[in-house]
């Protein structure tokens, strides 16, 4: 057995706790204390199974917990077991103690399994709370209520336990009410008030009192709510005049109606039973009718013949009442015993067979369906409840659809249309229809009918369950892949151990085994500064960052499914080490981008010069062909013998002398008859002999030139 200790502090108070191991036959136990900050050291797995940290990284040592949380995390690196994720007890086992989790260590080569059991301590981190609701407690008691009277109050809650969990309640000083505290049957607690001393609104017509509801945490904490006690008034008070005595004088033969004197009474209670009424009692003798009140006011006036010699003195009785009516308990309570549950209205907008609408409960439930209109059923009642058998009963409606087809249809016939809405808004409103694949199951009726007379024959019913197939691979959520462009996650040089870089996200649209994800680094330029969680895809720092890491850092993330064959995706991560993104600006310019992408760009570029080169050298080839093509036929012309046909445009004027020489000392010269300004050069004679034109021109041609003004043949001798 191994102790280990750690420290944990909240606010000025350090609570210590003590780490138990205890490891047989492959099981070890650690007790950690919940709200443990990431990366908090839970136990040394290698010391306390005596494993080697070499055995650790060539078994490639992991945990699984087969939870959607992973709280724990292995570092094979040094075979310390540390804090993943934030453990809070009362979100892990509510009320439960003791409060655990359990996963598995696996090593391979050879392969071992140890089971790994961590207890959640609780610590006090919750204070008493009461509901929101009952904040501010208003309770309205009647002055009257009987010494002894019951109020109950809501109790607080608490979700720590033990010794943090609620123990007492206090409230404040007073002089009416103390309080009680009791356990009912099934454990639970109810705390009360109990009147000690009569309520008296004319003292107090209000009262302000405190309830502090504590825990025995240290440090102790405590929740508060207020009670606010109106006082009804009671008719506990009787009219009290002024004076006891009223004298007045009236002389006889007064007018009737003449004011004498007004009487005056108050009453303490409040209400109805403040309001006072006056009435003169019966008067005895003959001053019977001689004076009215007014029951309002008091006044009293005359209202009959007042004669002194048979009366010198009146005395009227005069009676205050009030308008209270004590209450009397003649009354029993009246208890409607109602079965009636609730309604269901179920539409359908479907005629004759398809409108029909059948509404039934599933299952053994005290409840039963009852319909007295159309579309219109009561969930009424079945039996009586036995709250301490069970506390509540959950019912879940579900709509299904029944759908009529006949047989021999053609496929891709329409079957049904079902129709849902939706009251958000936009993106949030469009719906899409799915079949839920993992739920489709046929059921056929095979029938065995022998040949005899008559025919015997057995039915059997056999139902057919549609298995998954591995047809679809991982698709990545996040972090999203956009072609070129740069996205990366920043690390701080900073960054601990176990320091969370980013996280995978993947999903896979087939169902059981087959869309199992499990999560592989595939490619890094440094293998030993992350690493990726095989069920989360959470990328994590394995060591402490250096200065000698490269700022860029290109991951290669592989997700594999649990199918077979297994299909597989991948997906690309960009990590910059900086501690600040000014830092990596100029490192944002230069981020190797894609490997696809760049492949992509330098066969475009390729291709590109390739056909220019192409097109170059064609009309490379192309023009020296047609210089070669002219060269061959101009050498053709040249050796052959036959006689050149001049040829004369429409425009050209031919003069014609008579030759008197050989062919072969003929020549012939074109002009065109705009060529006005130019001029006739004749070369030099091949003798000395003069040449001159016939007379079919019009000057000699001495000097070898000849200015034109029409187009002219001219003919040479030499």
């Amino acid at each position: 057995c191994h102790c280990y200790f750690g420290l944990i502090c909240r606010g000025v108070v350090c609570l210590s706790f003590l780490l138990l191991v205890t490891a047989a036959h492959g099981q070890i136990r650690y007790s950690v204390p919940e709200e443990m900050k990431r990366g908090s050291v839970i136990g040394n797995v290698a010391q306390d199974l005596g494993l080697d940290l070499k055995r650790l990284r060539s078994g490639r040592a992991r945990i699984v917990t087969g939870e959607n949380v992973q709280y724990a995390e292995l570092k094979a690196d040094k075979g310390t077991l540390v804090v993943n994720e934030r453990i809070d007890r009362e979100q892990l086992c509510g009320d439960v103690t003791p409060c655990s989790f359990s996963f598995e260590m696996i090593l391979e080569n050879p392969m071992e399994l140890h089971r790994i059991t961590v207890e959640v301590l609780d610590i006090n981190d919750h204070a008493p709370i009461f509901p929101d609701k009952d904040r501010h407690i208003h309770l309205e008691i009647s002055e009257s209520a009987g010494v002894g009277a019951h109020f109950p109050l809501r109790s607080a809650k608490d979700p720590d336990v033990g010794q943090n969990a609620l123990q007492e309640y206090i409230l404040s000083p007073n002089e009416n009410f103390v309080l009680k505290q009791h356990t009912s049957s099934d454990g639970g607690e109810y705390i009360e008030m109990v009147l000690q001393k009569p309520l008296d609104r004319e003292q107090s017509p209000r009262l302000a009192l405190k309830l502090i509801a504590v825990d025995g945490g240290v440090p102790q904490r405590s929740g508060t709510v207020s009670i606010d006690i109106t006082v009804l008034d009671a008719n506990d008070n009787i009219p009290v005049f002024n004076q006891s005595l009223y004298k007045a004088f009236v002389m006889e033969n007064t007018v009737k109606g003449t004011h004498i004197i007004k009487v005056n009474a108050t009453d303490a209670d409040s209400g109805s039973n403040g309001i006072i009424t006056y009435s003169l009692s019966e008067m005895k003798g003959s001053g019977n009718g001689v004076f009215t009140i007014d029951e309002n006011s008091g006044l009293i006036s005359v209202s009959g013949q007042i004669d002194y010699e048979k009366n010198k003195k009146f005395e009227v009785r005069v009676e205050a009442r009030d308008r209270g009516v004590a209450d009397v308990n003649d009354n029993a309570p009246i208890i409607n015993v109602m079965s009636f549950s609730t309604i269901l209205n179920i539409k359908d907008a479907d005629s004759d067979l398809n409108g029909e609408i059948k509404c039934s409960i599933e299952g053994a439930l005290p409840f039963k369906i009852e319909s007295s209109l159309s579309k219109y059923y009561n969930l009424v009642t079945n039996q009586y409840f036995d709250r301490e058998s069970q506390s509540e009963y959950n019912i879940t409606i579900k709509l299904s659809y029944t759908a009529y087809v006949t047989e021999n249809n053609s496929p891709g016939h329409s079957i049904f249309a079902v129709s849902a809405g939706d009251s958000d808004w936009n993106q949030n409103a469009k719906i899409t229809y799915i079949l839920d694949d993992t739920l489709l199951a046929f059921l056929c009726v095979i029938k065995a009918q022998d040949g005899g007379s008559p025919p015997l024959s057995s039915n059997v019913t056999v139902k057919i369950l549609v298995q998954d197939q591995n047809d679809n691979g991982p698709q990545v959520l996040y972090p999203v892949q956009t072609g070129g462009s740069l996205v990366a996650e920043m690390v701080p040089r900073s960054a601990d151990v176990g320091y969370l870089v980013t996280k995978v996200v993947a999903v896979d649209v087939d169902s059981g085994q087959n869309a199992w994800l499990s999560y592989k680094l595939q490619k890094a330029a440094d293998r030993a500064l992350f690493e990726v969680g095989l069920q989360n895809g959470e990328i994590r720092t394995m060591r402490q960052v250096t200065d000698k890491d490269a700022v860029k850092q290109r991951l290669a993330v592989i997700v594999e499914d649990n199918g077979q064959p297994s299909r597989s995706a991948t997906v690309i991560v960009n990590v910059v080490v900086a501690d600040s993104f000014p830092e990596v600006m100029s490192e944002f310019t230069d981020f190797t981008h894609d490997k696809e992408y760049n492949d992509n760009l330098t066969f475009y570029l390729v291709l590109a010069l390739a056909v220019v080169s192409f097109l170059f050298i064609t009309c490379v080839v192309v023009i020296i062909s047609v210089k070669i093509y002219r060269w061959r036929q101009s050498r053709v012309l040249y050796h052959s013998n036959l006689p050149v046909i001049p040829y004369y445009p429409p425009r050209y004027s031919d003069t014609l002398g008579t030759a008197t020489l050989p062919h072969v000392h003929n020549y012939d010269t074109c002009r065109t008859t705009d060529s006005r300004k130019s001029d006739i050069k004749y070369m030099q004679p091949m003798s000395q002999s003069l040449v001159s034109v016939d007379d079919v021109g019009t000057e000699s041609a001495q000097n070898g030139q000849q200015r034109s003004k029409a187009s002219t043949l001219v003919r040479l001798y030499s």
